[in-house]
């Protein structure tokens, strides 16, 4: 979980600040899990809900629309299997905090821009756009330290 808490902070300090409140959490509301589906997907989906609440938190003054092993999805993993996925979490962070978020919540967990959108209170427009410009941003990183050119290939726009 320090793994896909890492994903969504912008260093090691707020990703322990996101681990902690995100664990209270799913101790907090460990009554309502039903035993549907892994437990592991759901203390997942916790803690990506705590980053993004913590990531709202930090950024009220401004307006949102202005890789522990396994956080890729399948479609990825053959691909990132050259790349060290601390290298590929540290890049991620280097993303300006809205396309981070949304790059995260898209490609790596997996969510919808319709979802994304709701999750943020932005429009699915942003949300793509987003999307869009951290792929890019991510890309040309990629590119400039010689790191498989086909990663981004395979992510598709849902």
């Amino acid at each position: 979980m320090y793994g896909v808490c890492m994903r969504y902070a912008k260093n090691h300090h707020d990703a322990q600040d996101i681990l902690q409140d995100g664990f209270i959490a799913v101790f907090k509301y460990l009554h309502t899990f039903k035993n549907k589906g892994s437990f592991e997907g759901w203390m997942r989906r916790i803690m990506v809900n705590t980053a993004v609440r913590h990531y709202k938190e930090k950024i009220t003054h401004l307006s949102i629309d202005k890789m522990e092993e396994g956080f890729l999805n399948n479609e990825l993993k053959e691909e990132c299997s050259r790349v060290e996925l601390n290298e590929l979490t540290e890049i991620i962070q280097t993303l300006p905090a809205q396309y981070r978020i949304v790059f995260n919540m898209n490609a790596i967990e997996g969510y919808s821009h319709k979802e994304i959108a709701n999750i943020l209170k932005i429009s699915e427009g942003t949300s793509r756009s987003n999307y869009l410009r951290a792929r890019s941003i991510l890309k040309n990183k990629l590119e400039q330290e010689n790191i498989t050119k086909n990663i981004f290939s395979k992510i598709s726009i849902k």
